[in-house]
């Protein structure tokens, strides 16, 4: 991959090359994290997202974790189904998308102030050219966050992403949001594991 001359050659490849969109066909009305991480999550949210903000829930489910008291002025779905997107009671509208397969986000510049994606950084086999436009819809100053756990569908996750740990993963995403243009990038771990699915968040700044 162009941007990343450091990995190995074969770094995004996947078990599984199939279509996405046939893959992930049959709704799966499930969450990926289990309750006490999805706790941490919306309560991460709560404090990192401004009120009245333009929302992006990116490679989004049937439900995006957030606080039921926040409010915004519009939250936009992306995912690959569409009877998830559709039960997802925050989306006001959305879009189905392969990003695997098209990167170029159908939406204007500068106009999101959030961009979430939860749980599925592990399957982009094109995350600079996906964040290049997560950066390009954000408003100045605007904020992505990205948010994941030890779980995935491993034949579709990239092989980069299966063998290091937790820490390894966030030094990962790090570069992604490094080479695509992001300031003030940090990571946090919101649950450690200690009786529920571990949560590892990592977040970076459009500059302005």
């Amino acid at each position: 991959m162009t941007g990343l001359p450091e990995l190995p050659p074969a770094a995004f490849a996947r078990q599984d090359n199939g279509d996405d969109l046939d893959f992930y066909a049959p709704p799966r009305l499930v969450t990926h994290i289990d309750e006490r991480a999805t706790v941490a999550l919306t309560r991460y949210y709560a404090e990192a997202i401004p009120p009245d903000a333009v929302v992006l829930d990116l490679m989004s489910s049937w439900v995006s974790h957030l606080p039921a008291g926040l409010p915004t002025s519009e939250v936009i779905g992306h995912g690959v189904n569409a009877t998830e997107l559709d039960a997802n009671p925050r989306l006001d509208r959305w879009f189905i998308q392969n990003l695997n397969r098209n990167s170029v986000l159908p939406l204007p510049d500068g106009g999101i102030d959030a961009v979430l994606c939860c749980v599925g950084v592990q399957y982009l086999a094109r995350p600079l050219e996906v964040f290049a436009e997560v950066r390009r819809i954000l408003r100045p100053g605007g904020r992505v966050i990205i948010s994941y756990s030890n779980r995935c569908f491993p034949t579709k996750a990239v092989r980069i992403w299966l063998s290091p740990d937790a820490a390894g993963q966030a030094s990962l995403i790090t570069t992604y949001l490094k080479r695509s243009g992001f300031i003030s990038i940090a990571a946090d771990m919101l649950a450690d594991g200690t009786g529920s699915d571990p949560l590892v968040v990592v977040t970076g700044r459009r500059p302005n």
